[in-house]
């Protein structure tokens, strides 16, 4: 096994769970930062989209939705499976990828630049955006920010989501590799439940031995076995 393998649960007992331990996702911060990317993308969307007769709204909309629940999706179901984690999480940032491109559409169609390394506007927002994770430093912007900056905020978060998805996907692929899913946890569980069970009958049958050597040392002590010492022999001499 992987010196560095998953974290397993166990119960009181002190024996091992086939569930692996679960992961706090909204401490997450690319959980954090689709939540923000989510938000956005309503208000991007109803401020400066068509209301109606344009798909583009709810195919931007859910998409950001599709990368937020997935994440929320895969870290939960992943307690108990590495492949339904590892499959939502790809949609999730498949999900992802689909809203980066529709913002870069957009920039595109209206005339507008992505901001770059170079541009100073760019340094500062990635600056912010890499130091806050927290919706409410967010959210006054939302009102204000014209379309190429919120649309410029929307590519820098999915850009830092699209590298930690990454990344987290390479970690789990190798733990998979390494650890196996659920079936090879449950295999592993029920061998270890039984070597233990053994384990334990073959200290009681050693217990039991001893104490049966035990009974019959004291019983020739008091007498009590065949051929008692104290007896004679003669009649009437016991």
């Amino acid at each position: 096994m992987n010196s560095k393998a998953t974290p397993k649960l166990e119960y009181r007992n002190g024996r091992p769970s086939v569930l692996r331990k679960a992961t706090v996702w909204r401490e997450l911060n690319f959980y954090k930062r689709s939540e923000i990317l989510y938000q956005l993308t309503v208000a991007f969307c109803r401020r400066f989209l068509p209301k109606h007769g344009d798909r583009t709204v709810d195919q931007m909309v859910q998409a950001a939705r599709s990368t937020k629940q997935n994440i929320v999706e895969g870290y939960s179901d992943g307690q108990v499976s590495f492949e339904i984690e590892l499959k939502l999480l790809g949609v999730a940032r498949g999900s992802n990828q689909e809203l980066l491109a529709d913002y870069g559409d957009y920039l595109a169609a209206h005339g507008l630049a992505e901001w770059k390394d170079a541009n100073p506007r760019f340094e500062a927002l990635h600056r912010f955006c890499r130091e806050r994770t927290d919706l409410a430093a967010f959210q006054p912007y939302f009102e204000k920010w014209s379309d190429d900056e919120m649309a410029n905020c929307a590519i820098c978060l999915a850009h830092m989501i699209d590298k930690a998805l990454d990344t987290t996907l390479a970690k789990k692929d190798e733990a998979f590799v390494t650890q196996g899913g659920i079936r090879e946890r449950m295999t592993a569980a029920r061998l270890g439940y039984r070597t233990d069970q053994r384990a334990r009958i073959e200290a009681l049958e050693r217990e039991n031995a001893a104490l049966r050597g035990e009974v019959a040392r004291l019983k020739a002590l008091l007498g009590g076995s065949p051929g008692n010492p104290g007896c004679s022999g003669t009649a009437g001499g016991c």
